[in-house]
């Protein structure tokens, strides 16, 4: 089956990439990005075999290792630093896909940013987590997890994020004067001046998160584009849409979805993991082992699948993958290694290596 024919993805279904997959709608963003540049995505989109079919087939996706290599690549094509900033300028609400279309109908801006944050997995999935929308009596946090470690393949990730959400609160509000700050998790990099010109308010850099902080009073504003009845049935076509998309998940699934993000550094425990899911760590212990399977299994079988798609489809040294693992370090990483695939993570890079994209 091709890349372009391929129904959603399904837990109990092998993944292509457990690291995770977006729409290619963020392709025609970056297609457009290019073109600010006056050069042509078309040679570039040929090397890594994006085709117009599959730009064009409803739901299509590629892998998220894929997606990055993308962008550096068309970052060093254009030769600007900037790309997730001009990928963000060029984001438009059909972009978005139904969450956008239902984001663009609701009564506030609040409310359309915190449509947009909560249907995310529509579009995009992602082993390192998920943003949140929090609001506060004087402040909203609007956050992108972490992608840590930071390098030349995930910047414009990060960037475009933002860069994309505010602009589309640009657009429902008609206003350019909504953010208070913007948080960016990666070092400054000699952009701090372009930045604070997109965002319009200071940018920090080195900050312990990704996020926009902007006026809870501002966001109470109402779109340009609200129709409340037209929202709530959209709501409901994107809870329809989750619900499909995550059909045929067993306990096992969820556990290991909630197991992945939470990783770096150190292993999280049940009690986490079953607190994230809402129930008592002795209750998912019970129903885990009414599926003849052990948290410790689900960790090691999760750690398992990620280290094959960093190993095989990543330049992360074996220190920053036995990181992302959780494991207390290299060595440690190597021995687990050795044991899921019978030989090491270096020799299996080497002989996986290909310059065919997945």
């Amino acid at each position: 089956m091709t890349e372009t024919q391929r129904p959603p993805l399904r837990a109990t279904s092998p993944r292509r990439n457990r690291l995770g997959d977006i729409d290619v709608c963020y392709l025609t963003v970056m297609a457009r990005a290019i073109k600010r540049h006056k050069q042509s995505p078309t040679p570039l989109f040929e090397q890594f075999q994006i085709s117009e079919a599959l730009l064009s087939t409803p739901d299509a996706r590629i892998s998220i290792p894929r997606f990055m290599r993308l962008g550096q690549a068309a970052a060093m094509q254009t030769g600007s630093p900037t790309l997730g900033l001009d990928m963000g300028a060029e984001t438009r609400i059909s972009d978005l896909g139904l969450a956008g279309l239902a984001a663009m109908s609701a009564p506030t801006l609040g409310d359309a940013l915190s449509t947009l944050i909560r249907y995310t997995t529509l579009t995009s999935r992602n082993s390192r987590g998920h943003p949140s929308y929090v609001a506060g009596n004087q402040a909203v946090r609007a956050e992108f997890y972490s992608i840590r470690p930071y390098n030349d393949f995930n910047y414009f990730v990060v960037d475009s994020i933002l860069a994309g959400w505010t602009q589309f609160l640009r657009e429902l509000g008609g206003s350019s004067d909504l953010l208070r700050e913007v948080l960016i998790e990666y070092p400054e990099r000699g952009q701090q001046e372009p930045f604070e010109t997109y965002f319009g308010c200071p940018v920090h850099f080195g900050a312990s998160a990704n996020a926009l902080i902007l006026s809870s009073r501002k966001l109470q504003a109402p779109t340009t584009t609200a129709q409340p009845a037209l929202h709530r049935k959209l709501l409901d076509l994107c809870d329809a849409q989750r619900q499909r998309l995550e059909s045929g998940w067993t306990l096992a699934d969820h556990v290991k979805e909630q197991l992945a993000p939470r990783l770096r550094g150190e292993p999280p425990s049940l009690q986490q993991v079953a607190e994230a899911m809402g129930m008592a760590s002795w209750t998912l212990r019970r129903r885990l082992a009414e599926q003849s399977v052990t948290f410790r299994e689900l960790l090691d079988q999760t750690r398992s699948e990620l280290a094959l798609d960093y190993v095989r489809d990543t330049d992360l040294s074996f220190a920053e993958i036995a990181w992302l693992l959780g494991f207390s370090g290299p060595a440690a990483f190597h021995r687990a290694f050795r044991r899921w695939r019978a030989v090491n993570p270096g020799d299996f890079r080497r002989g996986s290596r290909s310059n065919m994209p997945h």
